[in-house]
């Protein structure tokens, strides 16, 4: 008969311990590498992140999503992507959107690009004294990046797009109601109208629904190392970033359900914004695109015939090990699928 391991009662003590603490203990901080506001504009705002070792002459212009907070690309040092971008030499802005309330109901997607992103670009390159920027956008901050950059007129050197949704043609989750939306069937605007936009609660639960039941297991993996309080702490900012889930004005989720997601309008390059075609065909910046692998929410059909759509001379597509958050937390090297592309197309 096989012996059962020794039950070590000082492990167990704190495995129990710090899983328990995460209901009776503070927060841990989050957000902590050294920023500066340049620029702001209603509930968003342009932090610069200067590198104490500046190698490279084109600095990154980070977008994150409209759904959650951005503070996940910043969790902790030691765990952080905008501390390694700044230990591997790059200047960081990062535009951050903020918490949408009831009162930004009205804004668009036309605005979204041309009265934040255009105007925060415009202001980076400004105060970086720079020749041209890498914008690099994640989850729904890519798509809002590659449909600026089809339009702007400003110097984008390279493009990079963490798992973003761009094409559309067949949506892999809630099928039947995708389908029923471009059938015409089923329409949220009647919602949309009533409520004028989505608070954070709902967006939280309707991600949360199309991940499951997947949501579950974070809790098994803390209880499996709770006796180890980095991992704890880890987790906790995670979890706090899962929880932190955003409002969405209405106007902007109507016209991205709409004429991005039931008419796939974008990749189609028939969408007009202010009078502009955001064909991907007008995109000429280097480009990386890089999908997770095992990415449940934005799974790889969603971007992997971009590449194809786009005019840039240089293109590259990643699949990545990994899902949907995967990208976002990294420690002090720069991720693997940056590590041999960004350098060289960067400038000294």
């Amino acid at each position: 008969m096989k012996e059962l391991p020794d039950f070590d009662k000082e492990k167990e003590w704190q495995r129990w311990k710090g899983f328990f603490s995460i209901w009776t203990t503070p927060e841990p901080e989050v957000g902590q590498t050294p920023r500066v506001a340049v620029w702001k504009k209603n509930k968003a705002t342009l932090w610069y992140y200067p590198s104490p070792n500046k190698k490279h002459a084109t600095p990154l212009f980070l977008v994150y999503s409209l759904v959650n907070k951005a503070f996940v690309l910043d969790m902790a040092p030691g765990a952080s992507m905008i501390e390694s971008y700044l230990q591997n030499g790059y200047d960081v802005y990062l535009l951050d959107f903020g918490s949408p309330g009831y009162e930004d109901k009205d804004i668009t997607v036309d605005d979204y690009l041309m009265d934040y992103i255009d105007r925060a670009v415009r202001k980076a390159l400004k105060h970086s004294k720079a020749a041209s920027l890498t914008v690099m956008g994640f989850c729904l901050g890519g798509t809002l990046a590659a449909m600026y950059t089809s339009i702007s007129e400003q110097p984008i050197r390279n493009l990079i797009l963490c798992v973003a949704p761009l094409n559309f043609s067949e949506p892999p989750i809630f099928t039947k109601w995708a389908e029923a939306m471009q059938n015409g069937d089923f329409s949220m605007d009647p919602v949309l109208d009533a409520l004028g936009y989505i608070p954070g609660r709902f967006m939280k639960y309707g991600l949360r629904l199309a991940s499951s039941p997947v949501y579950i297991s974070p809790y098994l993996s803390l209880l499996n190392k709770a006796y180890d309080q980095d991992y704890v702490d880890r987790w906790r900012r995670f979890n706090k970033w899962t929880n932190g889930h955003v409002g969405f004005s209405g106007a902007a989720i109507k016209q991205l359900t709409s004429e991005i997601g039931k008419e796939n309008k974008f990749m189609d390059g028939t969408l007009m914004i202010r009078g502009k075609k955001t064909d991907p065909a007008n995109i000429r910046a280097n480009l990386l695109v890089v999908a997770g692998e095992h990415d449940r929410l934005v799974p790889k059909t969603l971007s992997q015939d971009f590449i194809n759509k786009v005019s840039s001379p240089d293109k590259t597509y990643r699949l990545v090990s990994g899902g949907h958050t995967t990208l976002a937390v990294k420690g002090k090297g720069l991720p693997s699928f940056l590590a041999d592309w960004l350098p060289s197309r960067s400038g000294e």
